[in-house]
């Protein structure tokens, strides 16, 4: 298992600079460039020359590469030109409402997703297994902007249910330890606070929980679908087993299996498609952040942020084959 582990790790090596080199030249391409972005009409050709030999951007590409990967190396991911804080610090500081936005969106999904599936798998073929599975693709067909302003106006504006902007209110006295606002309300017995900062995910991760619904419902309904039908389901049922003890201990624990493993790669995608979402609600994570960058051409926290985002990602796909592997030995001989 540890050299299944060490072969693993070694390949995220050159996926991330891979990564690096398109990310750089991806940056690189955009129009506009951040001189203009800062400048906006004031941008005399003087003063962007100013700005890009101040920031090196007057250099040759190559030489801005490796300059830049010389401080990935070093651990210096640069600062913003436009807010003048470092990348490290503003990720750290926008990663917990990001991460809170997603775990909340996953558990939609799972506990939506999950009986739907369970639903569609043990009627596999009928009316009813069509309907589940044309509703859970509705998630996939209809856009998260769109669905999120719907959610917004809907149950926001008209009928006043949720909350619309930010992650809470500014007028509840609340200690903020860890900058997960849910967490830090539980841990700090402001339990008023904490059902403040969920009503304010509500519909965000409603918007987004959509996005895995779709996988679950089906992973769930095709494995469901198959393990009924496993010799030790029928042998299960020839004894005489409660219906409801059959599909728990035979038929959910295994059907659950595909579905668990592909949960952290469900979680990636989350944190890596929040931008809309945050954007839409207000919420100061990581997408609005990186919204704001990519209107500003801000190069260093565009490159930090994604880079980061990469990572977290590869390393969700790292430990969900490193289940995998646990669960099936053949695959660490893959």
């Amino acid at each position: 298992m540890l050299r299944f582990a060490v072969r693993r790790l070694a390949m995220l090596v050159p996926t991330l600079f891979g990564l690096s080199i398109l990310l750089f030249a991806w940056v690189r391409a955009l129009p506009g460039g951040p001189a203009r972005a800062l400048l906006g009409q004031k941008a005399t050709p003087s003063a962007i020359d100013a700005i890009n030999k101040a920031y090196g951007f007057d250099q040759p590409l190559v030489q801005q590469y490796f300059t830049y990967l010389g401080s990935l190396l070093r651990g210096d991911f640069g600062s913003s030109i436009k807010k003048h804080e470092t990348v490290l610090s503003a990720f750290a500081d926008k990663l917990p409402a990001t991460v809170e936005l997603s775990i909340l969106a996953l558990i939609f999904a799972i506990v939506v997703g999950v009986p739907l599936g369970y639903f569609a798998g043990k009627r596999a073929g009928s009316t009813a297994d069509a309907t589940v599975v044309s509703f859970s693709l509705l998630g996939t067909v209809t856009p998260v902007f769109f669905l999120a302003l719907l959610l917004k106006y809907v149950f926001a504006l008209k009928l006043n249910i949720f909350d619309t902007v930010g992650r809470q209110d500014p007028r509840i006295e609340a200690t903020h330890t860890t900058g997960f606002y849910v967490l830090d309300g539980i841990i700090n017995g402001q339990f008023g606070a904490a059902w403040d900062a969920v009503m304010h995910l509500a519909l965000p991760a409603l918007a987004l929980g959509t996005i895995p619904l779709a996988v679950v419902v089906r992973m769930t309904r095709a494995s469901v679908s198959e393990v009924i039908h496993e010799d030790y389901v029928r042998t299960a049922e020839a004894k005489g087993l409660r219906t409801r003890t059959i599909n728990i201990r035979h038929v959910m624990r295994n059907a659950l299996l595909p579905v668990i493993t592909s949960l952290g790669l469900q979680l990636g995608l989350l944190l890596a498609g929040a931008i809309l979402t945050e954007t839409v609600f207000d919420l100061d994570g990581i997408g609005q952040y990186l919204y704001e960058a990519i209107r500003d051409r801000d190069y260093p926290v565009l490159q930090g942020f994604i880079l980061f985002i990469a990572i977290m990602f590869t390393l969700v796909t790292l430990v969900v084959d490193l289940l995998y592997g646990l669960i099936d030995p053949r695959v660490r001989e893959s």
